[in-house]
């Protein structure tokens, strides 16, 4: 009920009876308060604006433009969360909800007529032989249903109002920020208007004050009214797949399987000493215990401790190691029907994409006499469209050298070509391939290597990786670590995005990681790459490549900021459509086993000394 101000004289009247003084002194008494409580400061006066002019449909508060925008129905399904569209957009904006309950006894009587109307018609319609509504049959089940949720308490009855006051700098852009309010509204069939001649009633709706003065409200049950709620949080969890971290909008643990999405690609993007290769070992750590075969490319060593503990297959690849890959290998397809001239000619293509990293630049000359030259090689050792792939001997980069030096025009190649086979790098690309994978963890480190040939060896390893994926179809993971080294190439980039579109069908995850963002996502390639990786973890991210990274994943301001201030392991996890604030958690074991802190490091390679230094004592004793 609205507060009626009452006079003193009033007041006397209405309590005869009673004594209130009349005196001088009780007047003078009521003045001084008045004037004291003028003089004072609430809150009020501190948040309110100085004046603000009422327009028909918006208000101005100083340079701001504000206007109100209400809902006026809604369709007969919502899905939950549909205001978040609206929450989650980088706009100022005040939103009010107001709920008022009805007695449920009001409501039966109501759907009662109306059940009785809709039969009625249906009824009719039916003797007249017309053809049946099933509008009104849908609308007739709706209320019957309703009916018996209303009944057994099940759902209860409100007006439900929802408002959206929004702020604007100029006249022109609250017109385009309310045409876009109207549009995503459309999008969900919820029809809404903006406010006309009240303009003030709608800004007082949205202030923090409980006062609904438009007073637009549409009946709902409860049912619709929980999807309406606007504060939800993302879920990630599945029956399947392994842990990642904790949630940090509800401490829900964040549990998926890769293998579930459209493909089982992932993209890491970190700067150093985020946390992204301890939470892509946690990854390899688990999966392994779920059967899944793991290839890691490990630039800096840094898997080897993880490969000791659980007994994997460490290779170091090296101008002087022992271990050898060739790049001239071919896949050995096993129950596919896929014809030899095509292995052959998609081998001959990854090939030159090597050779032109090698070489550098090449005419067009230069490329078909290299082309030639490869096809030539193979033919050496027998291997053509009619050849058992399964019994051949590939060739070896001396045999390229002996074609070209037999050939006319390609003296400028052979003589390329001979650093990579008599010269300073021949130890690394003129042997057969040596390597055992018969592994669950197989690792390949490329540490050892110069700068200058790690981009080359990088791409012969994922080339012998991807043939070998290809000659059989199992579970399998790829870690490309430090990946951005295959986008400063174009063959390199080309190959990678290839690998990473057509992995899937054979079965393989690849996930790319890598700290040097911008070199990555300058490359048209390293953006395709995104595109196709239905997962990404982004943790903690420089100033220089947090606006890149925003617009790549199109983040929210506040999503941008958490990568710029978060701790280590902490940042957003993506997975499908769907993301969250992540937490990388390990236990004591795992974090023994993937730590990457270099005096983590020592205290454990000190404990295995003295371990090993007491079980010789006792032994001796």
């Amino acid at each position: 009920m609205p507060f009626q101000p009452v006079s003193l004289d009033s007041r006397s009247r209405k309590n005869k009876g009673r004594s209130v003084p009349h005196t001088d002194e009780t007047l003078v008494t009521l003045e001084e308060e008045r004037v004291y409580r003028e003089g004072t400061v609430a809150l009020r006066d501190l948040i309110a604006p100085s004046a603000f002019n009422v327009e028909s449909n918006f208000l101005q508060l100083g340079s701001i433009f504000l206007r109100t925008i209400f809902v006026v129905s809604y369709p007969r399904y919502i899905s939950i969360g549909w205001s978040s569209p609206i929450l989650n957009l980088n706009l100022t904006m005040d939103v009010s909800m107001f709920f008022y309950p009805v007695n449920a006894t009001v409501i039966l009587k109501q759907l009662k007529k109306k059940v009785g109307a809709l039969q009625a018609q249906i009824n009719a319609d039916t003797e007249k032989g017309a053809p049946r509504d099933p509008i009104r049959e849908t609308a007739l089940r709706d209320v019957e249903q309703l009916r018996d949720d209303l009944t057994q308490g099940i759902e209860h009855f409100f007006q439900f109002a929802f408002y959206v006051t929004l702020y604007a700098s100029s006249k022109e852009e609250l017109e385009r920020v309310t045409e876009d309010i109207h549009n995503i509204f459309g999008s969900k069939l919820i029809h809404s208007k903006h406010v006309l001649y009240q303009s003030e009633q709608g800004f007082n709706s949205t202030v923090p004050l409980g006062m609904d003065e438009l007073v637009i409200s549409f009946n709902m049950n409860s049912s619709p009214i929980a999807a309406s709620f606007p504060f939800i949080s993302t879920e990630l969890t599945s029956d399947n797949g392994i842990l990642y971290g904790i949630n940090k909008h509800n401490n829900s643990l964040i549990l998926f399987d890769r293998f579930s999405l459209q493909n089982a690609n992932m993209v890491v993007f970190a700067t150093s000493g985020a946390g992204k290769s301890y939470a892509v070992k946690l990854e390899i750590l688990r999966s392994l215990m779920m059967g899944t075969d793991i290839i890691v490319i490990d630039p800096e060593m840094e898997y080897v401790h993880l490969s000791e503990a659980v007994g994997g297959t460490y290779i170091n690849i090296s101008l002087a190691s022992e271990s050898k890959v060739n790049p001239f290998d071919l896949p050995r397809p096993v129950g596919q029907q896929i014809s030899t001239e095509d292995i052959i000619r998609s081998a001959v293509i990854t090939l030159k994409g090597l050779l032109r990293i090698m070489f550098g630049t090449m005419t067009a000359q230069e490329d078909s006499i290299l082309d030639r030259a490869v096809l030539e090689a193979y033919a050496k050792k027998d291997i053509t469209t009619l050849s058992d792939l399964s019994t051949v001997e590939v060739p070896i980069m001396q045999d390229l050298l002996d074609v070209l030096e037999g050939m006319d025009g390609a003296e400028t190649l052979a003589l390329k070509l001979r650093k990579y086979t008599e010269g300073t790098f021949s130890g690394l690309f003129n042997s057969p391939t040596n390597v055992n994978m018969n592994n669950q963890l197989v690792i390949f480190s490329v540490r050892d290597l110069e700068d200058e040939l790690r981009p080359m060896a990088i791409y012969t390893l994922i080339n012998y990786i991807w043939n070998i994926v290809r000659s059989e179809k199992k579970r399998r993971l790829l870690i490309i670590d430090e990946a951005w080294w295959l986008m400063l190439h174009e063959d390199s980039a080309k190959f990678m995005y290839a690998l990473v579109k057509r992995c899937r069908k054979y079965y393989l995850g690849v996930t790319t990681i890598t700290q040097d963002v911008n070199d990555f996502l300058r490359s048209p390639y390293g953006q395709a790459i995104v595109n196709n990786s239905a997962m990404q973890l982004l943790l903690r991210q420089s100033p220089s490549a947090v606006d890149m990274i925003q617009k790549t994943f199109m983040l929210t301001e506040g999503e941008k900021y958490l990568l710029l201030d978060s701790g280590v392991g902490q940042g957003i996890f993506f997975a499908g459509n769907r993301h969250a604030a992540i937490q990388i958690v390990a236990s004591y074991t795992e974090d023994q086993l993937v730590t990457s802190n270099p005096q983590q490091l020592l205290e454990i390679e000190r404990a295995k000394k003295e371990f090993k230094s007491s079980q010789l004592g006792e032994r001796r004793s």
